[in-house]
């Protein structure tokens, strides 16, 4: 008779277990694919070491558990994976909301002094202990909704030094709060005060060497009055060359063609995507460029238009969807929300947007190997909701449903 392995922690009686697994390991779901969920009824999962180590039937179960937790009538899944976030920032930007309640734009703001150059001066400005605390007290609500992997962008400092500094935050949260963070470098966000265009992207491009150590992507905001597409490609060129993966803000605002320049460029991902043409979509499809969108911020900047994920997944895209965390154009971090967003206003299903949270978002910064999927082997990174299934994510919208969050077989948070 063989003896029961011991584990660290049992989660049994799942209502419903959401493995959001993917048939090839090396690629995102698309198409029919992104709909399936894995689900496990009566799911069971264990954890050791930090690891998960069974996926399966409740009636499978042969352990010996420190810890069980009962999920019946809960969902169990991934925890989210944020991949689109400029989460260390000083300062707010409330004031902004009357003026766009007026008409003015975005765009408009920007060139008035406001949008991300008042963001620059608060966040030049306080120390990184400060920038720590701040957000520090943002990732702790965003484990409390259930997000486990967040990727982190710079782009609020505009010189070397200060966008240093936000990395280096980055570095230090990632320590003290246990959750994974994935460092963008995104010096060219827009032209900084005092100085020409011209000049800024020399420095840029100067900067990124020294950068590298403290990023693993390069991002470019390429948008109409901020970086054109030839400025893009020159700075994402150079940063191909130094080892960086590369992303791309991409056809928010104005159709530019820079879905192509991502493919071109063979970048991971090409985010926003709310103007892109066919033959944008046809190069994401041809180079394996994932198309992350981000639902929270046409909502919040009360537009119509948002990114055509129907077509995007007809056509064969891989899209990922993320929060993009910010105080101008998206001041939440609420993944929950997001996956409501994208079923209310891009007609996703409840198991396409799941995905797109998790397995595909993990893709989105080249952690697939390790998060997003409940599968042996991988990280345990695991919410419990306190809903008997799926369909009922979305429609809760705005309410946090996350009853326990586990991160690396530890538990984390618990309402």
């Amino acid at each position: 008779m063989n003896s029961k392995i011991d584990v660290d922690t049992l989660i049994t009686n799942a209502s419903e277990l959401l493995t959001c697994t993917v048939s090839n390991s090396k690629k995102p779901k698309t198409g029919k694919a992104l709909s399936d969920l894995g689900i496990i009824k009566d799911g069971c999962i264990a954890i050791k070491d930090g690891r998960i180590v069974f996926v399966g039937l409740n009636s499978d179960v042969d352990f010996n558990a420190r810890n069980t937790i009962n999920a019946k009538n809960k969902v169990v899944m991934p925890g989210f994976v944020d991949c689109h976030t400029h989460a260390i920032f000083a300062g707010s930007r409330e004031d902004e909301s009357l003026k766009k309640q007026q008409g003015i734009s975005y765009l408009d703001i920007l060139k008035q002094g406001g949008g991300i150059l008042s963001t620059v001066e608060e966040t030049r400005k306080a120390t990184k202990e400060e920038l720590f605390q701040i957000a520090k007290k943002y990732l702790k609500r965003m484990i409390e909704y259930g997000t486990t992997t967040v990727e982190i962008k710079s782009g609020y400092g505009l010189n070397f030094e200060d966008e240093k500094k936000i990395l280096e935050v980055a570095s230090e949260l990632e320590k003290e709060t246990g959750i994974d963070i994935v460092k963008t470098y995104l010096g060219a966000h827009t032209v900084p005060k005092n100085i020409t265009k011209e000049d800024y992207i020399k420095e840029v491009l100067a900067s990124l060497e020294n950068i590298k150590p403290y990023s693993e992507f390069c991002d470019v905001f390429c948008e109409k009055g901020v970086f054109s597409i030839e400025e893009t490609r020159t700075i994402l060129s150079k940063a191909k060359e130094l080892g960086f993966k590369l992303k791309l803000h991409s056809e928010q605002n104005h159709l530019l063609h820079s879905a192509e320049l991502a493919g071109e460029l063979c970048a991971i991902s090409a985010d926003h995507l709310e103007n892109i043409a066919d033959t944008g979509i046809e190069s994401l499809v041809k180079n394996n460029v994932i198309g992350v969108l981000l639902p929270g911020v046409p909502f919040y900047l009360m537009e119509e238009k948002y990114a055509p994920a129907r077509e995007l997944i007809n056509k064969g895209v891989a899209i990922a969807i993320a929060s993009d965390f910010n105080p101008g154009s998206c001041p939440s971090f609420n993944m929950q929300l997001m996956i409501s967003l994208a079923c209310l206003k891009m007609k996703l299903l409840p198991g396409e947007a799941i995905n797109a949270t998790t397995i595909n978002a993990a893709f989105a910064i080249n952690r697939a190997n390790e998060v997003g999927s409940l599968e042996i082997g991988k990280k345990a990174d695991i919410i419990i909701l306190d809903i008997d299934n799926h369909n009922k994510l979305p429609y809760y919208f705005g309410i946090n449903l996350v009853e326990k969050v586990i991160k690396t077989g530890k538990l984390i948070y618990e309402r």
